[in-house]
């Protein structure tokens, strides 16, 4: 399923008209996104949370030049599902 078929489908279930919806769905996307960049999680209570993860700093090889590289730690963001909603898709 695609943002536009998101977008669709809301629009038909709601009434509201597709500009109206996608607004919607682009402005929470942004702010997912922002809350995430500054190190903040977001909580949607019976869907999931998005979360940003930490990796820690690893070793690994560059087969073509057989040297090895440091990945330094780095933050990732990552969505991890309510138990209703994992309930749902078993």
């Amino acid at each position: 399923m695609t943002k536009a078929d998101i977008v669709n489908e809301i629009a038909k279930t709601t009434g509201i008209e597709k500009p109206a919806v996608l607004e919607t769905i682009e402005k929470f996307m942004e702010i997912v996104k922002d809350s995430l960049a500054h190190g903040e999680n977001v909580y949607l209570r019976g869907f999931g949370s998005f979360i940003v993860k930490t990796r820690s700093e690893k070793t690994a090889r560059n087969i073509s030049k057989n040297t090895t590289i440091i990945i330094p730690a780095h933050k990732i963001p990552a969505f991890k599902p309510a138990k209703v909603f994992m309930e749902d898709v078993k």
